[in-house]
């Protein structure tokens, strides 16, 4: 069965798993903000066959999320870099992996110990806040009906 795509969809959520929403993609995503550049350095660490992993670096750089860089060591050599896209995916990195320790932590693990490079302080839970900074639930936001995926927009 063919995957779907989302691509003229009118929700911005459909959108971007399109682009970094299939099995692989986010991991290989994560192992790029953790410095893994290469080809065979990604499929050593992911344990992913080398058809899938070359179709998902395609794919991500496609979709603009990392840029593929000829480093020219020793002939053709590529590396897969981040870009400004790639890079914005952070905050979406933590809280998924925040939510995974919460809700499906590793037996016998300790969670991900992200720090503050600055400071050595630990990374708090990522939330939605309102424009004051305070911490917002499901319960305290909305969508405006001209939001909403499948609204049309009035074009008279």
């Amino acid at each position: 069965m063919a995957r779907k795509r989302f691509d003229d969809s009118n929700c911005s959520v459909a959108r971007a798993l399109n682009e970094v929403g299939d099995w692989w993609s986010l991991l290989i995503v994560l192992h790029a903000m953790y410095g893994t550049r290469r080809f065979v350095d990604f499929q050593q660490e992911l344990g992913i066959a080398k058809n899938i992993l070359c179709d998902r670096l395609a794919r991500l750089v496609d979709n603009q999320v990392l840029s593929k860089v000829d480093v020219g060591e020793h002939g053709s050599r590529f590396e897969y870099r981040l870009t400004e896209k790639g890079r914005d995916l952070l905050p979406v990195v933590v809280a998924l992996r925040q939510w995974g320790d919460k809700w499906n932590p590793a037996p016998d693990e300790v969670p991900l110990d992200l720090r503050d490079r600055a400071t050595g302080q630990p990374i708090p839970p990522v939330e939605v806040q309102n424009a004051e900074g305070k911490p917002l639930s499901l319960r305290d936001v909305f969508v405006p009906e001209a939001s909403r995926p499948g609204h049309k927009k009035n074009t008279a």
